[in-house]
Formats: C-alpha cells, sequence, structure tokens
C-alpha cells in the first residue's frame, strides 16, 4: 500500500508539472523531433511524463500534446484514432507488460497495392506435374486469380468482358478444358501458388491485423528451357507463350481491379525452373535478362515504382549423373545480383514423386510455403532475406572449414533425411553431403563437425595445394526413397511452420561448389 501511495503522489507531481508546462509555455519549434512511438513530448524517451501528458490529452482533447504533431505516436495501435485503447497500451507499455506496440508491427508491413501479383514462370514444376491430386483445395483467406471463363485463349485480348477474379485454389485452372502444353492449359497439378499466398496473408494478418491479398498467375510450361520463358520466344502449341501470357494477364487484372476500385501491382516473379538448363553455362545471364525485361514490361503496365525481384528455387534433380551448372547459378544469381534475384534455397529436403524430379502435392504445398517465408521478409518486411550458404572456406592440413549465413542459428544436422553417398560415391559416405575432390578424383571424408557457424571437414589425407573444391548436395549420386539424387542434411533451426502444411520449414544448406584457396 505504501509503494502504491508513493506511485501515485508521483503521478500527481508529474501530472501538475505537465499542466503547468502545457497551459504557460508553447513548445519551440526547434524542439527535437523523434519517430518513437509513446514519445509525446518529443524528448527521445518513453516515460512517465508521457504518460500524463496522454492523461491531460484524454481529459481534455483541445490542449494537445507537449510535442509537435505526436498524433501519430499517439496513435499505438495503429486504429486511425488516439483514445483510452492506446492509453492503456501506454500504460501496460510502463509497466513492463509489453515490449512494443501493436503499430509498430504494423509500421513495418508495406502493402502497397490492394492487390499484390505474384507471377509464377518455369517448367513443369512450376505448373504441379505429378502433383495430383491437388491438396490446397480451400481459400480461408481473400487471395485471387483470374478466371478466363472457358474463353479460347490466344489471342491475347486482356479486355474481353467475361474475364472475372475468382478466389485462388489448386488447380490454378481446370485440367483438361484446355489444350495441355502452353497456356492456359498448362497445369498439371498442385502448384506452389495457392500455398503461398495463404502463407503469405497469415503471417501478415498475424503480425499487422491487416489483410493481404495476392493475384497468383501462373505461366510455366512443362518441359521447356528458359529460351521458351523468355521475351520473344517463338509460340507454338506446346511452348513460347510464358512471357506473353504474363503480360496478358497483368493487363486484364489490372483492368479487373481497376472496376473493382482495387490497385494492383507486381511483388514478385518465382522461378521453378534450370531442370532442362542443367548444362547452360550462359543460365545466369538469361535469367538477368528475364527479371530486366519483366521489370521494364510489367511496370509499364501497372505504373508502379517498385522494383520486381525474382525468387529462385535450387534444382536438385538433373542432370542424373555429375553435376549441373544451373544449380550452381541459381545459388550465384542471388550474390551476383542482390535484391533483384534470391536464392529461397534448395528443393532437395521435399517430398518427390516417384520419378525423382518432380514433386508430390505435399511437395509443392511446402515449396509454396518457402516462397511466401522469403517473400514476407523480403517483399513486405523489406529485409534482406539470404539462404543458408557458404560465406568463406579454408583449409589447415587435412581439415577444410567452411563458414556459413545462418539464417536462424544454430546450425544442425537434419535427422528426418537418410545420409547421402552411402551406396554411390562412398569416399563421402561420412560427409552428410560434403564432398571434397580435385579435378581428377574424390577426396575421402573421414568426417564432419558443426562449430557455431561453421562446418569442419576432416579428410582422411593432407589436402592438395591447388585445385581442390568443396561442394555440398552437388554430385549425382542414388535417389534417396521419396528423393532426388542430391541432398545433404545441413539445416538451420528456423521454426517456421508452415500454415497449410502444418510441417515445420527450416532453411536447408543450399547446394553448392567452392574453390579452396
Amino acid at each position: 500500500m505504501k509503494k502504491t501511495s508513493q506511485k501515485f503522489l508521483v503521478f500527481l507531481t508529474v501530472l501538475a508539472l505537465i499542466c503547468s508546462i502545457t497551459s504557460n509555455i508553447s513548445v519551440s519549434k526547434a524542439a527535437v523531433s523523434t519517430d518513437i512511438y509513446g514519445d509525446l513530448n518529443s524528448d527521445g524517451s518513453v516515460d512517465g511524463l508521457d504518460f500524463a501528458a496522454f492523461k491531460i490529452y484524454l481529459l481534455d482533447n483541445d490542449r494537445g500534446f507537449p510535442g509537435d504533431d505526436r498524433f501519430k505516436y499517439a496513435d499505438l495501435n495503429g486504429d486511425g484514432v488516439v483514445d483510452v485503447l492506446d492509453y492503456a497500451l501506454l500504460k501496460s507499455y510502463l509497466l513492463g507488460i509489453i515490449n512494443k506496440f501493436p503499430v509498430e508491427s504494423i509500421s513495418n508491413v508495406k502493402i502497397p497495392w490492394d492487390w499484390a501479383g505474384i507471377v509464377g514462370t518455369g517448367q513443369s514444376l512450376s505448373v504441379g506435374a505429378e502433383g495430383n491430386p491437388p491438396v490446397t483445395t480451400q481459400q480461408p483467406f481473400n487471395n485471387l486469380k483470374l478466371s478466363l471463363e472457358k474463353v479460347m485463349v490466344p489471342p491475347f485480348e486482356p479486355n474481353n468482358s467475361l474475364f472475372k477474379m475468382i478466389p485462388l485454389v489448386e488447380p490454378v485452372r481446370e485440367y483438361g478444358y484446355y489444350y495441355g502444353g502452353a497456356y492456359p492449359g498448362n497445369i498439371f497439378g498442385e502448384t506452389p501458388h495457392s500455398a503461398m499466398a495463404n502463407q503469405i496473408t497469415s503471417l501478415v494478418r498475424n503480425a499487422s491485423g491487416k489483410d493481404y491479398v495476392s493475384v497468383h498467375t501462373a505461366v510455366g510450361e512443362t518441359g521447356q528451357g528458359i529460351d521458351a520463358l523468355s521475351k520473344g520466344a517463338p509460340e507454338t502449341t506446346y511452348s513460347g507463350r510464358a512471357y506473353a501470357a504474363t503480360l496478358f494477364e497483368v493487363k486484364a487484372i489490372k483492368r479487373l481491379a481497376q472496376q473493382a476500385g482495387k490497385n494492383y501491382g507486381v511483388g514478385a516473379v518465382i522461378m521453378t525452373h534450370g531442370e532442362r538448363d542443367a548444362g547452360n553455362t550462359n543460365y545466369e545471364n538469361q535469367l538477368r535478362t528475364l527479371w530486366a525485361d519483366y521489370n521494364q514490361d510489367i511496370k509499364a503496365i501497372t505504373g508502379q515504382t517498385q522494383n520486381i525481384p525474382m525468387f529462385i528455387v535450387q534444382q536438385n534433380s538433373c542432370g542424373s549423373a555429375g553435376t549441373a551448372t544451373s544449380t550452381l547459378v541459381q545459388w550465384k544469381a542471388g550474390l551476383d545480383y542482390p535484391g533483384d534475384m534470391v536464392c529461397v534455397g534448395p528443393n532437395y529436403q521435399r517430398q518427390y514423386a516417384a520419378d525423382g524430379v518432380h514433386l508430390t502435392a505435399n511437395g509443392y504445398q511446402q515449396l509454396g510455403e518457402q516462397y511466401a517465408k522469403v517473400y514476407y521478409e523480403r517483399v513486405v518486411l523489406g529485409h534482406d532475406w539470404q539462404p543458408l550458404q557458404p560465406t568463406g572456406v579454408e583449409r589447415n592440413g587435412n581439415v577444410i572449414t567452411v563458414r556459413f549465413h545462418v539464417p536462424v542459428g544454430p546450425l544442425v544436422w537434419d535427422t528426418s533425411l537418410p545420409e547421402p553417398n552411402q551406396s554411390t560415391l562412398t569416399e563421402w559416405k561420412n560427409g552428410k553431403g560434403f564432398e571434397v575432390y580435385t579435378q581428377s578424383k574424390r577426396i575421402t571424408i573421414q568426417s564432419v563437425e558443426i562449430t557455431g557457424d561453421s562446418v569442419k571437414i576432416t579428410c582422411d589425407q593432407d589436402v592438395p595445394s591447388t585445385e581442390v573444391k568443396v561442394g555440398y548436395a552437388f554430385t549425382a549420386g542414388t535417389n534417396r526413397t521419396g528423393g532426388t539424387c542430391r541432398w545433404g542434411l545441413l539445416r538451420d533451426s528456423d521454426p517456421f511452420v508452415g500454415y497449410n502444411s502444418g510441417k515445420p520449414l527450416p532453411n536447408f544448406c543450399v547446394a553448392f561448389e567452392m574453390a579452396i584457396p
């Protein structure tokens, strides 16, 4: 009781002081301005003085706050008004019950459009090959897709009055009506899109209480290389429509958004591709050109100023022997063009169909959730998200140490997947996915050990002084059951759980190859 009385006396003293200040002194225009929520007198801190000022404001709204233009920083729940709810939040903050205000989460969330477009391109994994029956068949939020309403396309006429927006569910388009191959008959099963959309919305709503509506366009073409996906590709029944179909849908959705009183822009392109281009040494240049063309042409339609990043998942299944140029490029593009291209990680940890190349419906669903996780970090929050990837390598005798960027520590070995390289490439059977080699031979790995953000690889002999490389999940071996021919066990400890799948989605290490200096 004594402490309570003392606190009450302090409060009355502070209140009297604030009353005196606010009634007799006009705050100088030169007073320091801050961007701190709850700091109502612009002194750079949130304390009892601000609490007293808030009490005075509630008693007399005309009095205002001691600091200049502090109403924004008094709206602590982000509902657009300053009232007793905000006062209660300030009290909870000062008592240590909360450590930040709800508006701070809302302020970090970027929602520049009512409808955020996401374009999916690539080859068969982008359109759900082997992903049947679909599993993401309900739309729990307000995410959308364009319905062609059985209009024959092409010709690409975005102003057709029959087109409309409908809830986004799988399959993205019905099977069988359109001739299979190129858009619009390109959908074969569960795509990553619906799970991606639902995951983004769930993350935004949980963080801010606001809605996030994404509108998805799926234009991938099964079996096609990047040439067929690029601007100016020659069109056939089976290929060459992906780029033109993208611009067609963007124009149609833009028109329908305007009719609905909504604004629309494109937030990202997701690229699920690379198998056909496994040996393409020009693949990175072609990815960059595709990104640049999309940015120029889509922005001209939507009128947006925001750049459109390309999110890329590594392919880990092709070729069936040796290594794949495209897999390495899909990682390195994110390093060479930071912000424009982002590698979201590998695909090897997911559930594969019997062919060891395509995913199951559940695998595609989890891929969509991974795309969403990265989209939320990079596009919605504006964070510089990067995958679990190597940052450097050194050697000392027979020990190689690889350092990593770890999204969510600590580094761990996954226990849900089997050990790789047990029946072939057995020099690396103790490597948990790591590989050491020269141009002419494989070097036997004795053991691997995680130490902080690094992995120490102990070889059975001193590592040669030149022309040695370390790889990870890079060389094709024997397919694992329910998987593919390349994988590893290194992952982080991200506790993220997919909205639709309900499965943990830690970040597995990218497949890579690095020269050892």
